[in-house]
């Protein structure tokens, strides 16, 4: 008898410890920020600073420490350029937690949680679409979940990995990149503290024959030791791209020689339509990408030191596969 009180105290303290990503999670977070309600989170709108919002939530109820400017936010003012509307300049945020590990290095988590809004601010690829509502399920509430499940599992998680976490979500990406461009240029973490870049961008509709791409292979020589530790029959499928540039935010740190790795499971026929709704995304698979997510962050935990990346080959990416329209946006 004692020796099964025992067993099952045991395995409760286990299940403290385990967190595992969860469907559950993820339609939440998805059928919240792409409902009509928010009107497809355009920059400058007050769903948009709803959005926010309610990441800024998360990111409290999983006691990340703000590391904005302002609280969790940092504030800054983004500029419509493909089309004319009088309020061309609009006020923008990146939303930022901090998971402090106590360590000396730190891997950046991020996902931009704009989109176009009602159509009014230009990108749309569906006719006659202005004044329609984009919810974005795809682009980019996916990232977005996934950015606030790794949140919730690392922080929640009761153990101590020896990187911090750098969570943010980035304003203005439509626009430009505009949120982790400015981010980058005022930081408010130190960026030579920062090991490598993970960024989400349309993670919500696998392509389970082409498999995701991970962007950014070649950015760092290490990756290649941490991808010869996955074992490919355990995760969805994917397929790697040497180059770290391409149409999200990453770009803004790869620019800043960080190391990066973008993960995007490709076009469709709702990319920048008003067809973009949260019950067209495969959560399952939304899921298993995540999961080989976390399993390439936790292998960069113990891999080489800095600098991670390896400056020499900056000039020397091969860019393998920029055929898909939706990377060069």
């Amino acid at each position: 008898m004692k020796n099964t009180i025992l067993f099952t105290f045991l395995l409760l303290g286990l299940c403290s410890y385990a967190q595992e990503i969860e469907v559950k999670n993820l339609k939440k977070h998805v059928y919240f920020l792409a409902s009509d309600r928010m009107k497809g989170r355009g920059t400058g709108s007050k769903q948009n600073q709803e959005a926010a919002k309610y990441i800024t939530s998360q990111f409290k109820k999983y006691k990340l420490e703000p590391l904005g400017v302002n609280g969790y936010y940092q504030d800054f003012e983004a500029k419509v350029r493909k089309v004319k509307v009088t309020d061309s300049i609009r006020p923008a945020r990146n939303v930022i937690g901090f998971l402090d590990n106590k360590a000396a290095k730190t891997v950046v988590i991020g996902a931009h949680y704009d989109h176009l809004g009602e159509g009014k601010q230009g990108s749309s690829l569906a006719k006659d679409s202005y004044g329609m509502i984009h919810n974005g399920a795809d682009d980019n509430a996916s990232g977005v979940a996934g950015l606030l499940e790794l949140a919730r599992v690392y922080s929640q998680n009761n153990i101590k990995e020896p990187v911090n976490f750098l969570f943010i979500a980035f304003g203005a990406e439509e626009l430009g990149l505009v949120g982790s461009r400015y981010f980058v240029k005022n930081p408010t973490y130190d960026l030579n503290k920062v090991l490598w870049m993970l960024n989400m961008d349309m993670i919500g509709r696998l392509n389970k024959e082409r498999g995701v791409s991970i962007i950014g292979y070649g950015t760092s020589p290490e990756f290649e030791t941490i991808f010869k530790e996955i074992d490919p029959n355990k995760f969805v499928k994917f397929y790697t791209g040497y180059e770290g540039r391409g149409g999200s935010d990453q770009t803004s740190f790869y620019e800043k020689d960080i190391p990066v790795l973008f993960f995007h499971t490709g076009g469709h026929d709702d990319y920048h339509k008003p067809t973009d709704d949260a019950d067209k995304i495969d959560y399952e698979s939304l899921k298993g990408i995540l999961e080989l997510e976390k399993a390439i962050v936790d292998g960069s935990f113990n891999v080489g030191s800095m600098p991670f990346r390896n400056t020499d080959q900056k000039n020397n990416f091969l860019v393998t596969f920029f055929a898909d329209c939706e990377l060069i946006r």
